[in-house]
């Protein structure tokens, strides 16, 4: 008979599921999503209801492995635990001694969203060992620092109260793809008679369940929230009184949008004045009205300023009022739990007697192949796939192929980074370690523990990094911790959201929503992250300029890279996780054209077509259909580029320009050619 186990699913997506799995004779044998959950509902999205599949794939990595090959060749031998992190506290130890500590660099994003295996004891390994810091900017770091402008917290509606919204603006948002699980209760909205508008540079699988889609040229979201504005304005739509309660800067704000006409902005967005027009005064007098930003708005140049501008309509037309109005691009604010006893940046004073260097992710090329002082010696890779992630990919695999930089790459998977590595670890999967949730689009904090056994000799990051600063004999008590501890450090909290949840209580619950009142409305009466609680509209800094690389940007580029390139996250994929399968194999190695654009070039539908810039190309093949208006281009992300003809993916042709803010990506601000490759 099988017995059920808890567990929660780590990959980087707002749902953060609870898990149920089936497991008989140590095996699993089912999973699915857990109905006592709030959000989760009792189903899971197609990508991990098949994770069985790559828990028991016979492609895990099982035992630790060194190079035997030449860089990027991915040829390994077996070798014992010790060896390998004997080899690698030596090599870290002579680097450091002969180049100094900050020229050692960890690489990590999302790979899993627990706090002890994302965020926990690695980072107290690399701050007491002195490396450098690493900014992880690589998927929201503009849209934080955009939603922070407008908002002073992050903050945001629950999925829950979707169900109450009369008008939904699916804004860069494709939910059906990226957060399955907000659906249901936007069902339930339309079921009431709610409306449901997407607005994309492409029609995916949410906008064509729309009762309405706009196609928006990439990058020109600014431009049509201003224009909004000035509808909603010039109109007198805007909730007058909550606007003089709280909120600061009004007069200045309507003579910043004056200019900001729906006929101004109908050629920089492509969509028509009057479409423009209608859809600001319906969202401004349809009460409640919500708006679901993603992170693919702020993947531009001016991904930030596009962020802030979107995230000040809800204030300015009252909406934050009411059950079921407002904004959601991401709920992690409200878990203010004790990060820094987790990760103990004070380490680096015991090294450095100051902060070690930071060095931004999304230039992973740059800092691989030009800084200096010191250079980047050793890489240690986890959680991420940079080879195939990181923009500018001909600079970063130019970077990895340095026989002089010592990597070190902790995986499921020998992947494309893998292929890079002096030393290849074997980690466990979510559901064999133990680990704490936030979500970023619920308020649920979530508890796993082991649900199933680790295959071969795969360890947890938590059990690496803590293995590692025994080599390097760190005796700091905290290397000491168990998980249980560190989790107990993270939960010391004076925060009411957090205060009093216990171990105890997520070891019985499973998972405790946050002390939050419910519904929880956190502007309804100001409250915004400003000292005087209200929100600043601070109009003399709104403003949109195309990004350079874009049809309204810098004409040379264009003229010789006529189509603007987006890649958005494939629905049946996460980032690269699933890059082994040979379904998302396929997804991802497709270019979706417009019909005109495609007979422009000779190209039809199935035909192999190569995507080139001045940066590098990618070969793909063409899909021709009406998902992407004319102009536009889009390569669903991301392939992992060992399984690709040229091995290069999409990445190959996206630049490291950074964004407005927050020192993102822009991999949406990327003009391209396409042509067809044989007779």
């Amino acid at each position: 008979m099988a017995e059920i186990r808890h567990s929660v699913c780590a990959l980087d997506c707002p749902d953060c599921c609870s898990l149920l799995i089936n497991v008989e004779d140590g095996r699993g044998s089912k999973l699915r999503g857990d109905p006592a959950h709030p959000v989760t509902r009792g189903f899971l999205c197609g990508k991990v209801a098949q994770y069985l599949e790559r828990e028991y794939s016979p492609g895990r990595l099982l035992y630790p492995q060194r190079s035997t090959g030449g860089k990027g060749a991915g040829r390994f031998e077996r070798i014992c635990w010790d060896d390998a992190i004997d080899i690698i506290g030596g090599r870290l130890e002579s680097i450091a001694a002969e180049f100094g500590s900050e020229a050692i660099l960890p690489y990590s994003y999302g790979g899993t969203m627990g706090f002890l295996n994302g965020s926990g004891m690695d980072r107290r390994f690399f701050h007491r060992l002195g490396a450098s810091r690493l900014d992880r900017t690589i998927c929201s770091s503009a849209g934080v620092a955009g939603l922070t402008d407008a908002l002073g917290i992050r903050y945001g509606t629950e999925p829950e109260q979707f169900r109450h919204s009369r008008l939904i603006l699916a804004w860069g948002a494709n939910i059906l793809g990226t957060n399955v699980h907000l659906w249901p209760f936007i069902m339930e909205a339309r079921r009431a008679g709610a409306k449901l508008y997407t607005i994309d540079p492409r029609r995916n699988r949410t906008g064509a369940a729309a009762d309405k889609h706009f196609f928006i040229n990439p990058g020109s979201d600014t431009a049509l929230a201003l224009a909004m504005m000035h509808v909603i304005l010039g109109e007198n739509l805007h909730d007058a009184d909550y606007v003089e309660r709280y909120t600061e800067g009004i007069e200045a704000l309507r003579e910043r949008v004056r200019q900001w006409t729906p006929q101004r902005a109908a050629p920089l967005t492509g969509i028509a004045a009057g479409e423009i027009a209608a859809l600001a005064r319906e969202y401004a007098t349809t009460r409640p009205s919500v708006i679901r930003l993603n992170f693919g708005v702020q993947r531009s140049e001016r991904g930030a300023m596009a962020v802030r501008s979107i995230a000040l309509l809800p204030a300015l037309v009252g909406s934050w009022k009411s059950p079921g109005g407002g904004l959601q691009l991401s709920t992690s604010q409200a878990f203010q739990l004790n990060r820094a006893a987790l990760d103990r940046a004070d380490l680096q004073h015991v090294a450095l007697g100051r902060e070690a260097r930071l060095v931004n992710m999304s230039e992973l090329g740059k800092a691989l192949t030009t800084l200096s002082q010191p250079a980047v010696k050793a890489l240690v890779v986890y959680n991420s796939n940079p080879a195939a992630i990181a923009p500018d990919q001909n600079s970063v695999l130019r970077g990895l192929k340095r026989e002089d930089l010592f990597t070190v790459v902790l995986e499921q998977f020998q992947n494309c980074t893998a292929d890079y590595a002096d030393v290849l670890l074997p980690s466990t999967t979510f559901l064999e370690h133990t680990d704490l949730y936030f979500a970023y689009g619920h308020h649920y904090l979530q508890l796993a523990r082991p649900a199933l056994a680790a295959p071969g000799e795969a360890k947890s990051n938590v059990e690496v990094f803590r293995l590692l600063a025994a080599r390097m004999g760190f005796d700091d008590a905290c290397f000491q911790d168990s998980e249980d501890d560190m989790i107990r450090a993270l939960l010391d909290s004076a925060h009411p959201f957090v205060r009093g949840i216990t171990l105890e209580e997520l070891d019985r619950e499973h998972f405790v929503r946050l002390r939050l009142p419910d519904p929880f409305l956190p502007f309804a009466e100001g409250g915004f992250g400003t000292p005087d609680g209200k929100c600043h509209f601070r109009a003399e800094t709104l403003d949109y300029t195309p990004p350079v690389e874009s049809r309204h940007g810098d004409q040379t580029l264009r003229a010789q890279y006529p189509l603007e390139l987006i890649s958005p996250k494939n629905d049946d994929s996460m980032n690269s996780t699933f890059g082994h399968r040979d379904a998302v194999d396929f997804e991802t190695s497709v270019l979706h054209l417009h019909p005109e654009d495609a007979a422009a070039r000779g190209i039809r539908s199935s035909d192999q077509v190569r995507v080139r810039n001045g940066r590098g190309s990618c070969i793909l093949f063409a899909r021709v259909d009406t998902s992407v208006p004319r102009g536009v281009a889009s390569a669903p992300a991301v392939r992992w580029a060992r399984r690709a003809p040229s091995g290069r993916n999409i990445n190959a042709v996206t630049s490291d320009r950074l964004t407005d803010k927050g020192g993102g990506p822009t991999f949406y601000s990327c003009l391209v050619e396409v042509e067809r490759i044989g007779d």
